[in-house]
């Protein structure tokens, strides 16, 4: 019971937050009917918040670092347009379009970063700057016109299926239910390897009854979750994307020297700098690697929508930030996980899926979800304080 308590009192926040995932999913469950968590919905709810978690990624590395970017949503609609022209006008291949529109990324995350980290100017005024250099360079590229279609190899990284290798004819995919079969083993062998590191380090660990419950618990989420795929059209190749983004950002995070450095520049920066770290380096590579991530959110947004139209990456930043807050960043840096951050986009992204299928208006959808944002940073600044 005393591990119980001491496992909740240090991970409030994240404990918090999956309650409430937990709590949203089942009250609109109730209220759409069953709607909600069907196969096909639960499969809508990835694929229309992927580009959102894979933004949602990247800003919580920046708001970590004690900055925040508002041009996201533009660079998006810009790569997205550049994409368009590339693949779809010029005809070049899919591969190479990708490549080259990452590589924009890059280069943008890198203008913006130089101006934050080495001129010092506020990542406020540089990426709304941005915000406006991109949505008005969106617009030149695209002649104010919609472009489209893109070719069937570059939707498929939005819109796309993994084919069942057994040849699954019945209403199960099978290789979906093998997948989360496989993963269960590789999470359970992974945690018992952790543990054993602990307790021969003499690292302070939960006790083994609450360790079993938790490899319980995940286990059957985990399979229970690619059931659900499972018996729709089974694993969408952009839901792949995302499970090594966010095992890579978690690992970069948590076991390398780059993350530590990282959340050592937004807890305290003249101490970082003090003791080593080149702090402005830190803060220059995080915004590459934002500009890398929105190219690629633009991409994903262009092939689920099979268009690069000049409207696209309307308010992404916002949706992005909220998610990042929500999911247990703070504004002062220092404080957050990948983990919080896709949880937070979940939030917002069962909240957008459940109050649609309600028939809510979207002037109520914008107003409950600022509400809900609100009591996030209320619930993080209370807890704080106590």
């Amino acid at each position: 019971m005393e591990g119980l308590k001491q496992l909740l009192s240090n991970n409030v926040r994240k404990f918090g937050m999956i309650i409430a995932l937990i709590g949203i999913a089942l009250l609109f469950q109730i209220l759409t009917d069953g709607i909600l968590l069907t196969p096909l919905n639960v499969t809508n709810i990835i694929m229309q918040n992927s580009y959102i978690i894979v933004l949602a990624i990247g800003m919580m590395l920046i708001i970590i670092t004690g900055e925040i970017d508002l041009s996201v949503g533009s660079v998006a609609a810009f790569v997205g347009a550049v994409a368009g022209v590339l693949m779809v006008t010029m005809d070049f291949p899919v591969f190479a379009g990708i490549l080259i529109c990452l590589a924009i990324g890059a280069i943008i995350g890198a203008w913006q970063g130089f101006w934050v980290a080495y001129v010092n100017i506020p990542s406020f005024i540089v990426t709304l700057a941005g915000m406006l250099i991109f949505r008005g360079l969106t617009l030149v590229v695209l002649q104010g016109q919609t472009i489209a279609p893109f070719p069937d190899g570059f939707r498929g990284l939005s819109s796309a299926f993994v084919p069942d290798v057994f040849g699954g004819e019945g209403e199960i995919q099978l290789f979906t239910v093998v997948v989360g079969i496989v993963l269960s083993v590789v999470y359970i062998l992974s945690e018992l390897k952790i543990r054993r590191t602990d307790l021969k380090y003499d690292f302070k660990t939960i006790s083994f009854p609450l360790f079993i419950v938790k490899l319980v618990v995940f286990t059957i989420v985990i399979n229970l979750f690619t059931y659900v795929l499972a018996q729709y059209e089974g694993i969408p190749y952009v839901l792949i994307v995302l499970f090594v983004l966010i095992i890579g950002y978690t690992f970069v995070m948590n076991k390398t020297v780059i993350g530590r450095h990282i959340y050592a520049v937004g807890g305290n920066a003249n101490a970082a700098q003090l003791s080593g770290i080149k702090t402005k380096k830190m803060k220059f590579w995080v915004f590459v690697n934002m500009g890398v991530l929105a190219a690629l959110c633009g991409m994903i947004f262009a092939g689920r929508l099979n268009a690069a139209t000049p409207q696209a990456g309307n308010l992404f930043e916002l949706d992005a930030i909220a998610a990042a807050v929500i999911g247990g960043a703070s504004f002062t840096g220092g404080v957050g996980t990948v983990f919080g951050a896709v949880i937070g986009a979940l939030v917002m992204g069962v909240l957008n899926n459940g109050m649609s299928l309600m028939g809510i208006g979207i002037d109520w959808q914008q107003a409950i979800k600022g509400l809900v944002l609100l009591a996030a940073v209320a619930f993080d600044v209370l807890n704080k304080n106590k």
